[in-house]
């Protein structure tokens, strides 16, 4: 399979020069997700709500490209404030309790003050 490009529609993937996801072979790379609602770009104050969007977000760039969550292998966090992480445990484990993939949480500035959480997850597709 060629290299796919998935786009949400942010016009961030167009003004950065990034894609929302790419699909190379069995390999999705979702790049890094926040909480906005790409149909109205609002962001809720909440950290699990940003949680569940970024999730939801992510949920489908991985359709767009044939995969779906239970096909993630690796999950990357990043927060500002790691007093965020804990409320958003529950939407974690609604979206990915079975699957487990491998994880990192990092805390760092992100480019936006609303935004309370940041996500990147790695898929692989595995055909039977």
């Amino acid at each position: 399979m060629a290299r796919q490009r998935i786009s949400s529609g942010s016009e961030f993937e167009a003004k950065i020069g990034y894609s929302r996801a790419v699909r190379d072979g069995d390999w999705v790379f979702v790049a890094g997700t926040t909480g906005f609602d790409y149909a109205t770009m609002t962001i809720s104050d909440d950290p699990a709500a940003q949680a569940d969007q970024c999730l939801a977000n992510i949920d489908a760039a991985l359709r767009q490209a044939g995969a779906s969550m239970a096909d993630v292998v690796r999950i990357r966090y990043i927060l500002p404030d790691g007093g965020d992480f804990e409320p958003c445990w529950p939407v974690l484990a609604k979206w990915l309790g079975d699957v487990r993939p491998a994880a990192t949480m990092i805390i760092a500035g992100l480019m936006d003050p609303r935004m309370k959480i940041e996500i990147e997850v790695t898929a692989r597709i595995v055909t039977a």
